[in-house]
């Protein structure tokens, strides 16, 4: 397996107002671009004792009960939806934008706010937009580009999906898919950006359900299940309020009430279109032990795994560098995996450990890795110059907390000393070399370095 690195930075790490920036692009094989393991965990062998669920009988919405619906959600939606920059009144600009220009809008959006607050997307939506107009132009991109311009938005692997989507509608028949089934055969669309495609760009009268709705209809049905559990209950009951004539706006409408109005903590009822038709507003108003944020229930998340990694800064002086300005400093970055956590993205050395391990077993742990992957032997007579324990910071993921203990090599390498560069040069796009950049911040950007990284700046 391959994996690329990057040997770079001009400047110096601890004056970052004046750092600079030299990229060399390198490929070096490898047994293996995943972070080792200094200490593996004993598996968990606890037997788990056996759960019974019990799914709750939910029922339809009644004839009577749908139109009410349709029609007073509607109404609100066009008085009071949010000016979004990936809307159109499908009423007043219909003939404005092109079908196809629509569905890639609409996906563009959807997946940005899968897992991401409306206000922070709204400058990046614009800002792809701008450089990739239609979804031929994305599918010229590269990997690279896509990441660039997703940095800061978390879940790298959407952008990886869009782009490889839509690499995958260019060369087949250059379309967008007009219905769900075919939607949902596009890399990286599922049921509920399939639904949204359809419903807002080809009128296709098919559900769409999130957070936002699955919590609107458990409060209109008061259903006490689990959501998770209940799931295809769920998008049955979607299914059945759809407009037929107004699919995109009806189902645009049932997620904006969710994410404005019928909030998880303070939902504003009284101002609520659809308040008449909610059983969890009527029943919370008879039984005072009844609140409407008792639906949908609460599902306890899992709990969140601790992990622990060695990183280490690697500063590499070398006899070579002649070419590179008086001052200059070159740091080792590697790329990850193409899947998994952070795919993609450039970082520091690092070794992930199996737990809490002391200074001594983390240093053993990077030499070893640094040997085995880049032939750099730290032991070696003349190769350290100095070696500093920096700290320690903690990077948060929805389902990982990883705490980094990160140490400062700076190290002086012939050309004997780690892997030759022109062995290891293979790039697609080479970039030039020496590249001076000024100014550490659009530095780091063009590399795509991950978030934790700029953390370590700060040590």
């Amino acid at each position: 397996m391959e994996c690329n690195l990057n040997f770079l930075l001009a400047g110096n790490i601890s004056k970052l107002t004046n750092l600079k920036i030299r990229v060399v692009s390198t490929t070096v094989s490898m047994a293996t671009n995943k972070q080792e393991s200094a200490t593996k965990p004993k598996p968990n062998t606890k037997k788990r004792s056996p759960t019974t669920t019990v799914i709750e009988d939910i029922e339809d919405f009644s004839n009577e009960e749908i139109p009410k619906i349709r029609v007073s959600l509607l109404q609100w939606y066009y008085q009071n939806q949010r000016v979004l920059p990936w809307r159109i009144n499908q009423v007043l600009d219909i003939d404005v934008v092109a079908d196809d220009c629509r569905a890639y809008a609409v996906w563009v959006s959807e997946i940005m706010l899968q897992q991401t607050r409306v206000a922070t997307v709204i400058d990046y939506y614009n800002r792809w937009m701008e450089k990739w107009p239609t979804l031929q132009h994305l599918a010229q991109a590269s990997q690279e580009e896509v990441n660039e311009m997703w940095a800061g938005l978390g879940y790298y692997r959407r952008a990886r999906f869009l782009l490889e989507g839509a690499k995958m509608v260019v060369e087949g028949e250059g379309n967008f898919p007009r219905n769900v089934s075919d939607l949902c055969k596009v890399r990286g669309i599922g049921d509920y950006t399939a639904g949204a495609i359809a419903s807002i760009a080809f009128k296709e009268a098919v559900p769409v359900v999130d957070g936002n709705v699955v919590r609107v209809i458990a409060r209109l049905k008061a259903i006490s299940a689990n959501p998770k559990e209940s799931v295809k209950s769920f998008w049955k009951l979607a299914g059945q309020l759809v407009d037929p004539s107004r699919p995109g706006d009806f189902n645009q409408a049932l997620m904006e009430l969710g994410s404005t109005l019928c909030t998880p903590t303070s939902p504003g009822c009284s101002t609520c279109p659809v308040s008449g038709q909610c059983r969890a507003l009527s029943l919370s108003r008879n039984h005072e032990s009844v609140k409407v944020t008792n639906y949908p229930i609460k599902v306890v998340k899992a709990k969140q795994r601790h992990d622990f990694c060695a990183v280490c800064v690697v500063e590499i002086l070398e006899d070579r560098d002649s070419d590179i300005q008086e001052g200059a400093h070159t740091y080792l970055l590697i790329k990850r995996p193409k899947e998994g956590l952070l795919a993609g993205l450039w970082e520091f050395p690092s070794v992930l450990l199996g737990g809490e391990v002391g200074l001594s077993m983390r240093k053993q742990s990077i030499d070893k890795y640094l040997k085995k992957s880049f032939r750099i032997d730290t032991k070696k007579k003349g190769i350290l110059i100095s070696r500093e324990d920096i700290g320690e910071c903690v990077h948060v993921f929805t389902h990982i907390r990883l705490k980094m203990y990160v140490e400062l090599l700076v190290l002086h390498l012939k050309g004997e000393d780690f892997l030759p560069l022109p062995l290891l040069m293979s790039h697609s796009n080479p970039i030039k070399t020496p590249q001076l950049i000024k100014g550490w911040k659009s530095a780091l950007s063009d590399i795509n370095l991950n978030c934790g990284i700029l953390w370590l700046y700060n040590l």
